[in-house]
């Protein structure tokens, strides 16, 4: 800080000896214009060199106009007042003479540099303000899903065009940083000032740290250099501080809220849903087994057929219990990927395995390019999303229809579309499909399920990264599309 402090001086001190010699130059060369070129009385002298001193002031300030004051005295007296050529003055009426000169060109220059300086401040409060509300109105339009306070000191390093700034966070102990330079002064001074409530200016420095207070409570510091301010000025800025910081908290506190409220409402209509669904297959459950309690069992072959049905309800069941359990896991943010390497269409055949039973004669074709490369996925997250694919497609298309997988390969992606030849699905409805418990309105009484099943698709596949997306036209089927990167295209970061 040092450093810095001397170099500033160091050009503010050049600068003015440079201004004190242009106001001396413009004195000798008006004394050699009306001495060699243009000769003139001592009162058109007087008046020229009052000009100049005044237009010095105007200028550049009152060192100059006072040091040009003095030259232009001495000058007088030597060049025009009698005897010319020297330093004396013989008669008294001269000494009022270059004392009225004197005395008028400070005058005169003290009132210039005063309107001047004061059109300066004006000028330079009327940018605060401007810049003040032009800050005010960024805040307003903080994006609240990235960071508040990182956007807030991006906001004021551009609107205030600083060197630097620093933002403390008192509630959460974190710097945030911006600007072109580092910052002169220290975390430990930001910390001080928001703990004790403090303002930290050296007059002359282009720097200041001072707490930022909501209310009386202080909840943080600003640190901001490389930019000329007023108390007001800081003050002002530090209250647009508090009150992005506190929309933050606000955001926050609304986003905990809101999650709260998101979860209890899932409970609830997870709840619901479930309690509906089990009431069918309950229902069969309860009549299969009252007929074969019975005081007169059904005959065998009956038996057989309700002993059948209740291990149909039974898994059913099993799985609106998992896509349930699935649903929490997922909206909880517990789902915890185990990555392998594995082909899609192994993934595949595994899959089918598993769902002979649901498939019974249904034909499924599997139709996969050449040279597919591998992916990165968890098996048991992946092979579950393509249950509720297939299981989807067998409920929504007429029995016995066949299904076509497709699989192919291009840009580094591996695409995997299950197609169905079923009754397709509304315009109106594709953009809702994905949702949780959407269920379509001329099937959600013919075809059972909780409106779980693709929300969790979607899920499994976003956290790996990849998309999923439905085809469909009314009365020609539907296609759900998987894209999930090749294992050669993960980094690992993403990984």
């Amino acid at each position: 800080m040092n450093h810095r402090s001397g170099s500033g001086s160091e050009v503010r001190a050049a600068q003015s000896v440079a201004q004190v010699a242009a106001m001396i130059a413009i004195i000798a060369l008006l004394t050699w214009a009306m001495d060699r070129l243009l000769p003139v009385n001592a009162t058109t002298a007087g008046f020229a060199y009052l000009v100049a001193i005044l237009f010095g002031a105007t200028r550049w300030g009152l060192l100059e106009a006072t040091i040009g004051s003095v030259v232009a005295v001495l000058c007088f007296n030597f060049y025009f007042l009698p005897p010319v050529g020297t330093f004396t003055i013989e008669d008294p009426q001269n000494w009022v003479a270059l004392v009225a000169l004197l005395v008028t060109s400070i005058t005169a220059s003290r009132l210039s540099t005063r309107v001047r300086r004061q059109a300066i401040e004006a000028q330079e409060r009327q940018q605060e303000l401007e810049r003040l509300y032009a800050l005010s109105r960024s805040i307003l339009l903080i994006d609240s899903a990235q960071s508040v306070p990182r956007q807030v000191v991006n906001q004021v390093a551009q609107t205030f065009d600083a060197a630097s700034v620093l933002l403390y966070d008192h509630t959460t102990g974190d710097m945030y940083r911006a600007g072109r330079e580092e910052f002169s002064g220290t975390e430990e001074q930001l910390r001080q000032a928001a703990s004790q409530g403090t303002q930290l200016h050296e007059p002359g420095e282009r720097m200041w740290i001072t707490a930022v207070r909501l209310g009386t409570q202080p909840v943080g510091a600003l640190g901001i250099s490389g930019v000329v301010l007023s108390d007001s000025a800081v003050q002002s800025l530090t209250n647009l501080v508090a009150i992005g910081l506190e929309r933050a908290r606000a955001q926050e506190s609304a986003s905990r809220a809101e999650a709260a409220r998101q979860s209890d409402e899932l409970k609830s209509t997870l709840l619901d849903a479930i309690a509906h669904e089990f009431k069918t297959p309950l229902t069969t459950i309860k009549a299969s087994t009252t007929a074969l309690l019975s005081d007169k069992p059904p005959k065998p072959e009956q038996q057989r057929e309700y002993i059948v049905l209740v291990d149909e309800e039974a898994d059913r069941l099993s799985g609106l219990v998992s896509e349930a359990i699935q649903m929490a896991r997922i909206e909880a943010g517990q789902v915890r990927l185990q990555l392998e390497e594995t082909t899609v269409p192994e993934l595949l055949e595994s899959v089918l395995a598993k769902l002979k039973t649901t498939l019974d004669d249904r034909q499924v074709k599997i139709d996969t390019s050449a040279d597919l490369p591998p992916v990165m996925i968890d098996r048991e997250m992946m092979e579950m999303t393509f249950r509720q694919l297939l299981d989807n497609a067998v409920k929504y298309s007429p029995p016995g229809s066949p299904i076509t997988i497709l699989v192919s390969a291009a840009n580094g992606q591996v695409v995997t579309r299950v197609q169905d030849q079923g009754r397709g699905i509304a315009t109106a409805e594709m953009p809702r499909i994905f949702e949780k418990f959407f269920r379509a309105k001329d099937t959600r009484n013919q075809v059972p399920g909780a409106g779980l099943g693709l929300a969790i698709a979607r899920a499994v596949v976003t956290a790996h990264g990849g998309t999923i997306w439905a085809e469909s036209k009314p009365g020609e089927g539907s296609s759900f599309c998987v894209s999930l990167a090749d294992a050669s295209h993960i980094t690992e970061g993403a990984a």
